[in-house]
């Protein structure tokens, strides 16, 4: 037998191609390798700008002493601008003093108003968004300021700050003891127009109203002068304010030591005794009465400073022992009236020493406490956190005052003053606050709430992560619990038991769902299957009971026949014949859905559910996320998990069928096994386009962030909540960065569940890949 040789020519043409076949082969490693390289790169910084943009959330706070200044007369009020350039401080004597804050010297000074030989006994605050300040005098008299900041710019530019006070009622005292007592406790509530004012007149406890009248002189006959009026002309004389009302309190004769309004002035809060409080409900259909008692601290305690946080709806209580705790009024939920009780929320530790002063932030709800032994501390009541403690003096500090960015802390002591530079930008935000109950204001009860904005400026932001979390993982439950079966189920048959020829037509349809965009199919769920189904919620359940009886009798049916019979279809093709039953089982489920309310639901169906069984409905629930995201995840299913299913090698289940094994027992024992790895895999891959669903959820629920597993509610989900919510964010404020930080978690969640897949998908490999 002769053999061609390989001519020199040949050779040299083979080894060129083999070098050409080899660079090729290098080349294209070298392209899938930078690849993935730049996949893994991708990535990686995707998750290295979400942390850089959420790290801020957790840096740690900036508050230290910037400044002292020599000791002076001892000041009962201080305050600054916004800008931390220009500050005030009241002296006992009543002189008013401006200072600049960088070096504390004087700027200026102003005398208040005060009568000869009467001098201020006691600085009470108003509503700290409101700026109002009330003094107090030794003969029961009170004048009311607020402090103003006009800024202006000079001729390079710079901004200049001149500091003035108001007097929004007149520089003219107002009475409030006509005895002459001293008015040592009062609260005040201002509008434009009116001052209310809760205080002690003639011994008494009193809720008194002023409003303007003209001067004396300038009323016409006949006129008292009393109520509301216009501004004057200056003939006319001044406008003042008088007491127009006053309705007494019935309340025990206890020695008071604190007051304070509550927010829309509907609550006052009278401090008396060691720590007894009374609530005094302010708009009761009789008149002011007392609505509720109670002791704030425990024996051998003593409250020494009331005041309220931003919004007066908590009460902030400092005791002798050093603490801070935060009360408010919580409504009785099992009440069906509006009952409501005073308790309390939470407590800060400051030290051991009494607490001598506390002042709240004007648009934040943190506040600053000193004690009788000089420290300073801050801390923030809905994240439950001590941002600092210092000790800012070797004195009791009297007075302390918040600029209104919250960028600086105004401290005055027995023994001088100081200012603190302080930088937080997002002192709200905690583990607790994202992860935890929280008990807002005005909540019942602690709960994870996400309300991240509010047309109320004494709205505090609520941005638990839990809500959106379990509306995820909710939204991804139902969406595979209708999936994943069909999937599976049909990637099993499609795989063993369907004909090659209907094979090649199924499969492509299937996976041709995958072209679908998700806006097409949350548009469709949003306006018509989320009507269609609350219209005919007897005709759906129904469907889904019946459809499987009718595939088993057809099923019974089919197998009864003949062999002669079943012939005529030929092999593979029988699931064909399901189509017309399945579609008939539909129509005449959808026919019988009124009938059926009617008979069985009092013809409402909705109001069975909500107080028979006690399930709120809504028309965009889960029920219709499972049935439209699940048709949107069964095709990448379906695809994965028929590979995996028609791969498993032939002469397995040709051995398995040759030792006498049915096609069921081959598929169970041979061929689900082998596949494992791969159904897992899809399953996972499924699960994760679920969890990271956009279109369907933001469109086809109600977005309301609530924690119900109810199949009739709805969810809002991680991923709809950045698409809602990103585009009304400020930039750089908490809720921006926490809308990032929401966007790391699904981004960790789902890298998570991938891993686990891989994980477990080797494992099922290294077990089975033996087979």
């Amino acid at each position: 037998m002769q053999t061609n040789p390989i001519t020199p020519v040949a050779k040299d043409t083979l080894a060129r191609r083999a070098r050409v076949r080899r660079i090729k082969d290098k080349l294209a490693n070298l392209v899938i390798g930078l690849g993935g390289v730049f996949v893994i790169g991708a990535i990686a910084l995707i998750f290295f700008y979400l942390l850089y943009e959420v790290k801020p959330l957790f840096d740690e706070a900036e508050f230290e002493q910037a400044h002292t200044y020599q000791a002076e007369a001892p000041a009962t009020w201080a305050d600054m601008d916004e800008y931390n350039t220009t500050g005030m401080r009241l002296t006992a004597d009543g002189e008013m003093r401006f200072f600049r804050i960088a070096d504390g010297g004087l700027i200026g000074s102003q005398r208040l108003p005060l009568p000869d030989g009467v001098r201020v006994v006691s600085v009470q605050r108003g509503a700290i968004t409101s700026g109002l300040v009330g003094l107090g005098l030794s003969n029961g008299q009170m004048i009311v300021f607020s402090p103003n900041y006009a800024v202006g710019y000079g001729p390079a530019n710079e901004r200049q700050i001149t500091p003035e006070l108001r007097f929004p009622y007149g520089e003219a005292p107002l009475a409030l003891d006509d005895s002459g007592q001293p008015a040592l406790h009062f609260a005040l509530r201002g509008s434009d127009d009116s001052l209310k004012v809760l205080g002690l007149n003639s011994g008494r406890l009193v809720w008194a109203e002023y409003t303007e009248k003209k001067a004396e002189g300038a009323a016409e006959d006949g006129d008292s002068g009393l109520g509301l009026s216009s501004a004057m002309d200056e003939a006319e004389g001044p406008t003042l304010f008088a007491r127009s009302a006053e309705t007494a309190i019935e309340y025990p004769a206890k020695p008071v030591h604190g007051m304070v309004i509550g927010q829309d002035a509907r609550w006052g809060y009278v401090l008396s005794g060691a720590g007894d409080l009374a609530v005094i409900n302010l708009k009761g259909e009789n008149g002011p009465a007392i609505y509720q008692q109670l002791s704030l601290v425990p024996g051998g305690t003593e409250v020494t400073t009331l005041t309220a946080l931003q919004g007066n709806i908590s009460l902030l209580v400092g005791d002798s022992r050093g603490r801070i705790s935060q009360w408010f009024l919580v409504r009785d939920a099992h009440s069906e009236v509006d009952k409501f009780s005073l308790q309390k929320i939470r407590s800060f530790e400051l030290g051991d020493a009494p607490v001598t002063a506390i002042t709240p932030e004007a648009k934040r709800k943190g506040f600053v406490a000193g004690d009788a032994k000089g420290r300073l501390g801050y801390f923030f009541t809905t994240s439950e956190r001590t941002i600092g403690i210092h000790q800012a003096s070797d004195a009791p500090i009297r007075a302390l005052a918040v600029s209104s960015r919250s960028e600086g802390v105004l401290v005055q002591s027995d023994k001088g003053a100081s200012f603190w530079s302080l930088h937080i930008e997002h002192p709200d935000i905690s583990v607790k606050s994202m992860w935890g109950k929280v008990w807002y204001e005005s909540y019942p009860a602690p709960e994870y709430t996400w309300q991240s904005t509010s047309g109320d400026n004494t709205f505090e932001g609520k941005l638990s992560l839990m809500p959106l979390t379990f509306g995820t993982l909710k939204a991804a439950f139902y969406a595979m619990l209708l999936a994943a079966p069909l999937a599976i189920c049909g990637a099993m048959y499609t795989a063993v038991f369907m004909a090659p020829r209907l094979r090649r037509k199924v499969k492509p349809a299937i996976e041709l769902m995958q072209a679908l965009p998700t806006v097409i199919l949350g548009f469709l769920a949003g306006l018509w299957l989320a009507p269609t189904i609350e219209t005919n919620l007897p005709g759906i359940f129904s469907l889904l009971i019946v459809t499987p009886i009718v595939i088993l009798l057809v099923g019974f049916a089919w197998s009864q026949l003949s062999r002669e019979k079943r012939s005529i279809v030929p092999d593979g093709w029988a699931p064909v014949l399901l189509i017309l039953p399945i579609l008939a089982t539909g129509w005449l489920s959808f026919e019988m859905s009124k009938p059926i309310e009617n008979a069985f639901f009092a013809g409402d169906v909705r109001h069975w559910l909500e107080h028979s069984t006690g399930l709120s409905f809504d028309q965009r629930n889960a029920l219709i996320v499972g049935l439209t995201m699940g048709f949107a995840v069964i095709a990448p299913i379906f695809s994965i998990a028929e590979d995996a299913l028609f791969a498993v090698p032939r002469h397995l289940t040709n051995g398995s069928l040759a030792l006498g094994a049915t096609q069921w027992q081959t598929l169970m024992r041979v061929v689900l096994p082998t596949a494992s790895p791969g159904i897992f895999s899809a399953l996972m891959i499924g699960f994760g386009r679920a969890v990271g669903e956009t279109m369907i959820v933001l469109m086809a629920t109600g977005n309301t962030a609530v924690m119900d597993w109810n199949i009739f509610e709805g969810m809002r989900t991680l991923s709809a909540n950045v698409a809602v919510e990103m585009g009304e964010a400020e930039v750089g404020a908490t809720h921006f960065r926490v809308l990032f930080l929401s966007a790391l978690v699904l981004f960790v969640l789902t890298f998570v569940l991938n891993t686990v897949a891989e994980i477990v998908r080797t494992r099922l490999r290294k077990k089975y890949g033996s087979l």
